[in-house]
């Protein structure tokens, strides 16, 4: 599972400590995954489960608190299934600092919580994972002393759960980032951090089956059946993110190739003439894409982290002081 650096201008854990949170995230995820299996494999019978207030749920749901317990007895062994994803893997390298976090620090801990008796490995993994996936949201949304507010669409956001759920944990994401250069906010495209490589991707995903005519002019043509509709190049978001990070890059003596992608999984790109370094992934070819991008077995790289740092120095943030937001709720 990728790790969600920074969401928007949402204030993020990762901006505490880039050089711990990495491997603190791993390390939990895997324990808890060991913790929730073995429990599953032997029948054991779990006392009490409890959903942990979900932050993000709060904020969007008029912030009404929620707690329930569930428990379940699981009436069978494990099943043999090949795993498609290994969520135990840990890709975390030996050059990182992984000193002990105070707990102070890992205040945000993640309990699973089950909902339904699975009956297959395969199914108490997808569970696992999804409710990770809120954790990450959690993370990416808060830490012990601020949080901010989260905009229910990215809960919803198929594109961030998939690319989430679907990459190595030793990929670092930043969704959407919000930078302030000279002094202004600019909102970039998706960033993906491999080990070795920078991922500039623009989303073109608007109605289903569209096609993208692409071109070297200012606009690209939308055909959504009999219609035609100019649309404003993606190549011009695309090459402005580029050149963002590139200075970035350059400020802090960060040599790493920066790879533009133009990416919609619902519909089709044709550019007839040179994509001028940029690769096209539509809908038929999203699936081998994320194949190849996921097959990295590299581990994280200083390099990775430095400049993951160069992005968040810039990266304007929007929250809340926690002692704030509880004073505000004491007086409902």
């Amino acid at each position: 599972m990728a790790q969600l650096v920074k969401l928007q201008d949402y204030i993020s854990r990762y901006q505490i400590d880039l050089t711990r949170y990495p491997t603190q995230f791993v390390r939990l995820k895997k324990n808890q995954w060991e913790r929730v299996k073995h429990q599953w494999e032997s029948g054991e019978e779990i006392q009490k489960w409890e959903h942990i207030e979900t932050e993000v749920a709060e904020e969007t749901i008029g912030k009404q608190r929620f707690s329930f317990l569930k428990r379940f007895l699981p009436n069978q062994r494990q099943q043999e299934v090949e795993e498609e994803q290994d969520v135990e893997s840990i890709d975390v390298s030996n050059e990182l600092d992984e000193d002990y976090i105070p707990e102070e620090d890992t205040m945000l801990e993640f309990e699973p919580n089950i909902v339904y008796n699975p009956q297959t490995l395969e199914e108490l993994k997808r569970m696992f994972i999804d409710q990770f996936f809120h954790f990450q949201l959690k993370w990416a949304s808060s830490t012990v002393r601020e949080k901010s507010y989260v905009d229910p669409k990215y809960v919803r956001d198929s594109l961030l759960r998939t690319l989430l759920q679907g990459l190595p944990d030793s990929y670092l994401v930043f969704y959407l980032p919000i930078l302030r250069i000279k002094k202004a906010p600019i909102e970039l495209d998706i960033l993906i951090l491999t080990p070795t490589d920078c991922y500039i991707v623009k989303v073109l995903e608007e109605e289903n089956l569209a096609v993208y005519v692409g071109s070297g002019d200012r606009f690209w043509t939308k055909k959504v059946g009999k219609k035609e509709k100019k649309t404003l190049s993606p190549m011009i978001d695309l090459t402005r993110t580029e050149s963002i990070v590139t200075q970035l890059f350059q400020q802090e003596g960060i040599e790493m190739p920066i790879r533009k992608v133009i990416l919609s999984r619902n519909g089709y790109i044709d550019y007839p003439g040179s994509g001028y370094g940029v690769q096209l992934v539509d809908k038929r070819k999203f699936p081998e894409w994320m194949q190849q991008l996921k097959r990295s077995v590299s581990p994280m790289k200083h390099i990775q982290i430095r400049a993951a740092q160069s992005i968040l120095k810039s990266a304007e943030t929007t929250s809340f002081n926690r002692d704030i937001w509880s004073v505000e709720e004491s007086k409902e």
